[in-house]
């Protein structure tokens, strides 16, 4: 079977790039524009990149959010592995297939609904939207994804493993941290990346669930963009961009760390 890709699959797959990458390449390429506008390049400079770490408020934002975005994707991680294990462990096949679903809801659930649920009940409990809104909210949204990332490696695990382990004299403790955890841990290490990721580029939830003197920077930047172009903004989504690129570097090495010996392809 001949596995070549054709040359109109390969311009297809060009064309797609192109439209996915051009507009992100275009922005950076002007974030060094000296001119001040993103429709003629006049020449190289860094003043924008000067201007935005010049910028106690815009660092602080930037704080917020790597705050927020750890701080969630941690406890995202931990309950959700914990789902996870809780919602294997189900051998009723109907009872499994429910808590899936309701688990998947809230992946499918349209954000600007989560978003104005969670305003609706904060404001009904009393809670001030700011810091601890916008870290809830980002929990609740984010513990679904770690589950669906989590689940396949716990379904892909031999049960061989987990009675050899009884056998062999260990409790269940021993099972879940020498056996279970071990062998699933590329699933929580994306499950983590995933959340990560999520928290850092929500926008919705977060403009719904955010208070007065609390901002993070996909809000911050519809604000600053709302307010006209500035190529701060170019700068900051550059930043932002290739933030983004080490994430999935740092998550490539570990998965590449973490694969099994011997899973190369025989020829």
């Amino acid at each position: 079977m001949d596995k070549r890709i054709s040359p109109i699959s390969k311009l297809f797959l060009v064309i797609v790039f192109f439209i996915l990458y051009a507009p992100i390449f275009f922005l950076v390429f002007y974030s060094f524009n000296s001119g001040g506008t993103m429709s003629n390049f006049e020449g190289f400079t860094l003043d924008w990149y000067k201007e935005l770490f010049h910028d106690v408020r815009l660092l602080i934002i930037v704080l917020n959010t790597l705050v927020i975005a750890l701080l969630s994707a941690l406890i995202s991680t931990v309950v959700g592995v914990l789902g996870a294990l809780v919602i294997h462990s189900v051998k009723r096949r109907q009872t499994k297939n429910t808590l899936l679903s309701l688990n998947n809801v809230l992946i499918v659930s349209p954000d600007v609904i989560i978003g104005a649920s969670f305003l609706i009940l904060f404001t009904m409990a009393g809670i001030k939207l700011g810091f601890y809104s916008v870290l809830f909210s980002h929990i609740a949204f984010s513990i679904p994804i770690v589950v669906l990332m989590v689940l396949p490696k716990l379904m892909e695990m031999s049960p061989t493993l987990i009675d050899a382990a009884k056998d062999l004299g260990a409790n269940r403790w021993n099972v879940l941290s020498k056996v279970t955890l071990p062998f699933i841990t590329p699933g929580i290490f994306a499950g983590f990346f995933m959340a990560l990721t999520y928290s850092f580029d929500d926008f919705a939830v977060t403009f719904f669930v955010t208070g007065n003197g609390f901002s993070t920077l996909s809000v911050e930047i519809y604000s600053l963009a709302r307010r006209g172009i500035a190529l701060n903004i170019n700068a900051l989504s550059a930043l932002l961009f290739l933030f983004t690129m080490l994430l999935v570097v740092v998550y490539y090495f570990i998965t590449q760390r973490n694969k099994p010996k011997g899973m190369g392809v025989r020829k």
